[in-house]
């Protein structure tokens, strides 16, 4: 789970806090999203290449870029919150709501969720697979795509 790996600056270096950063541009559909998920949603990207994705990483969590996420919405109509916690009281319903209150005029679609069952997290590594929200991904893509 925690094997990826990355080049990281030997100089000293700034994440600015309450800055999301895109990703990757797109226009069919918005994910939003952050630590694994940012991986997870490139490497569907990349393996999809006929679904123009804009993944939008949050970076921070609290403040969150609202600026930003209407940003990315605006390009697609459609969006997708993807993250690592359970589905069921994780920051993804919060972005949602928020999404859904303030955005609702930008909306081709409903706003989606992707995230882990709402069970406690399995050690066997099957079961963990099956646990986290990439093992759904594609799903909620297709169903937000044909929406």
């Amino acid at each position: 789970y925690r094997s990826i790996t990355g080049d990281v600056p030997a100089e000293y270096y700034e994440v600015e806090i309450g800055k999301a950063a895109n990703v990757r541009p797109g226009q069919d559909v918005s994910i939003i999203t952050y630590g694994m998920g940012v991986i997870w949603a490139t490497e569907y990207a990349d393996a999809h290449p006929e679904i123009s994705i804009d993944i939008l990483d949050l970076r921070t969590l609290l403040p969150l870029d609202y600026k930003s996420i209407r940003a990315s919405l605006n390009n697609t109509g459609k969006v997708l919150v993807l993250h690592e916690d359970t589905l069921t009281g994780g920051i993804g319903g919060e972005v949602a709501a928020w999404i859904a209150q303030n955005c609702f005029e930008f909306l081709d679609a409903p706003v989606m969720r992707c995230g882990s069952l709402d069970t406690p997290i399995p050690f066997n590594t099957g079961l963990e697979k099956n646990f986290l929200a990439k093992s759904r991904l594609h799903e909620m893509i297709q169903k937000l795509i044909n929406y």
